[in-house]
C-alpha cells in the first residue's frame, strides 16, 4: 500500500457550477484556444485525455478527429493520422472506452484486458476462438508472413492457401456480416496478437505488435490486473477531474469489482477525495490534481463566451448521465432511431459554450455540394439569463464556419428545423457566409 499523500485541506462539497469547472478544465477546454494544432500539440492533447474513441459514422466527419478540433482549432487530419500511422507512434488502437486511439504510455496497462479475450470478445468473436483455433493461428502466420494487411486482403490471402474454414462468409461487410476471417483477426485484435498498423479508409491494416508498438513499450513490464486497474482509475480521475464511481469506471470500461477495489485504495493513498456534489446523488470523487475555482480565484478557469462542437463520442459527453448531472442535457444519439421517431436529428453534435450546453445540431458535410449543412438546429431550455437565443446563435455561426472551413468546405446551409433555425440562418448570413434555402 503506497503511503497517504499529505494534502492541504480541500472542500468535502462542491457546487454544481464548481463541478462543471472542474471538468471543462481537466478535459482542456481552458481559456486558451490555439488557431492551429500541429501533431505536438495533438499528442499533448491526447496524452491529457489518455485516449479519443472511434466511430466508423462519417456523415461529417470521423469522430476521432473532432475532440482536438473542439479543444485547439484548425488542423490537418494527416497531423493526427501521423500519430497512429508513423514511427515513432504516440498513440495505439485498442479497445479502451470502446475502439480507441489511446496514449502508447498506457499500452502496458490494457495487457490485463488483451489475455482475458477468450472470456470478454464479443459473442462471436469468442466462439471463434474456442471452436477455431487451428484457423486463427493461420491468420496470424499468414499476417506475420504478408502483414500489413486489411481484412479484406487477409480473405483472398486465405482462400488462395486454402486455409478457409469450408462455411465461411465471404465478400460480406457491416457489423453482423463479417466473414470468419474478419472475426478471427478480430480475436487476434483483442487479444493483442496483431494490432493497427494504420488505416487504409477506414480499414484497419492489421500487423504484428513488434513491427508497430515502439521496443521501449513492449520491454515494459506488464503489470497485474489489479495494478493496471490501479492505474487506469487514476488516469480517469486526471481526465475527468470529479466524478462518481461509475463515471471513473466507464472511461476505460472497467469490470465494477476491480473498478471500485482500485478506487478505494486511491482514496487511501490520497489520490482522490471524496465530495459531495450539489444535485448528485451518488458520492463523488475529486482528483489531487484537479483545480478549484474557489481555490484559485484569481485563475480564469474558462472563457465564459469559448463555443465548441462537441462530437456525440467526445469524452466530455460520451457517458450520458454525467452529461445530465453536470449540464442538464439529456443527450441521446439517434443514429440508430427510426428516421419518423428522431427528436434532434441523426448526427448531433451538442454546442458548448462557457459552461453550459445551449444548443444540439444535426450535421452533415455536403462534399458534393460544397456546403456543411445544418439539418436541424434546436436550443436547450433552462439556461442562464444572459445566454440569449441572439447570443447562442451567434456563437453557433461562428463555429460553424470555422468547422466548414476545416472541413474544406465553401459555407453553411441551414435547414428549416428547429426551433434555432430562423434565427441562425440570420447570424449565418451575417459572418458573410452563403446561406441557402432547401428547395
Amino acid at each position: 500500500m503506497k503511503r497517504k499523500r499529505k494534502l492541504p485541506p480541500r472542500p468535502s462539497s462542491l457546487s454544481a457550477a464548481e463541478a462543471r469547472a472542474i471538468a471543462l478544465v481537466a478535459q482542456r477546454f481552458g481559456t486558451h484556444r490555439e488557431r492551429y494544432a500541429d501533431h505536438r500539440g495533438i499528442r499533448s492533447l491526447i496524452h491529457d485525455l489518455a485516449l479519443v474513441q472511434i466511430d466508423s459514422v462519417n456523415v461529417l466527419v470521423r469522430s476521432h478527429y473532432l475532440p482536438a478540433f473542439s479543444r485547439m482549432g484548425t488542423y490537418t487530419h494527416s497531423e493526427l493520422d501521423r500519430l497512429s500511422h508513423e514511427h515513432p507512434r504516440s498513440v495505439f488502437e485498442y479497445w479502451g472506452h470502446e475502439a480507441s486511439l489511446i496514449h502508447m504510455s498506457l499500452q502496458p496497462y490494457f495487457r490485463w484486458r488483451m489475455a482475458r479475450a477468450e472470456e470478454n470478445a464479443w459473442g462471436r468473436v469468442r466462439r471463434m476462438a474456442k471452436k477455431n483455433p487451428t484457423f486463427i493461428a493461420n491468420v496470424l502466420e499468414t499476417i506475420r508472413e504478408r502483414g500489413p494487411l486489411t481484412a479484406s486482403e487477409l480473405e483472398p490471402e486465405m482462400e488462395r492457401a486454402g486455409l478457409l474454414p469450408k462455411r465461411t462468409k465471404r465478400k460480406k461487410s457491416g457489423w453482423w456480416e463479417w466473414s470468419d476471417t474478419k472475426t478471427a483477426v478480430e480475436f487476434l485484435f483483442w487479444s493483442g496478437q496483431v494490432t493497427s498498423a494504420a488505416r487504409r479508409g477506414f480499414e484497419r491494416l492489421y500487423d504484428l505488435p513488434e513491427r508497430v508498438i515502439g521496443e521501449y513499450i513492449l520491454a515494459q513490464p506488464t503489470p497485474s490486473e489489479a495494478d493496471a486497474h490501479r492505474y487506469l482509475i487514476e488516469r480517469a480521475g486526471r481526465a475527468l477531474g470529479v466524478g462518481t464511481e461509475a463515471d471513473l469506471r466507464d472511461y476505460f470500461r472497467l469490470p465494477l469489482a476491480g473498478a471500485r477495489q482500485a478506487l478505494a485504495e486511491a482514496v487511501e493513498a490520497g489520490t482522490f477525495q471524496r465530495v459531495d456534489v450539489e444535485g448528485w446523488k451518488k458520492p463523488a470523487y475529486l482528483h489531487t490534481s484537479a483545480v478549484i475555482p474557489s481555490e484559485s480565484p484569481d485563475i480564469p478557469m474558462f472563457d465564459r463566451d469559448r463555443a465548441a462542437l462537441l462530437s456525440p463520442f467526445d469524452s466530455l459527453i460520451w457517458f450520458r448521465d454525467r452529461t445530465e448531472r453536470l449540464f442538464g442535457m439529456k443527450y441521446r444519439i439517434e443514429i440508430y432511431t427510426p428516421a419518423p421517431k428522431r427528436v434532434h436529428g441523426y448526427y448531433v453534435l451538442p454546442l458548448l459554450l462557457g459552461d453550459q450546453l445551449v444548443a444540439r445540431v444535426d450535421l452533415k458535410a455536403d462534399r458534393a455540394a460544397g456546403v456543411l449543412r445544418v439539418q436541424a438546429s434546436h436550443g436547450e431550455r433552462a439556461l442562464k439569463p444572459r445566454v440569449t437565443k441572439a447570443r447562442v446563435t451567434t456563437a453557433l455561426a461562428g463555429e460553424l464556419s470555422r468547422m466548414a472551413s476545416w472541413l474544406g468546405l465553401s459555407g453553411v446551409e441551414v435547414m428549416q428545423r428547429g426551433d434555432l433555425a430562423a434565427s441562425l440562418s440570420g447570424a449565418v448570413a451575417a459572418r458573410g457566409r452563403r446561406t441557402r434555402r432547401p428547395r
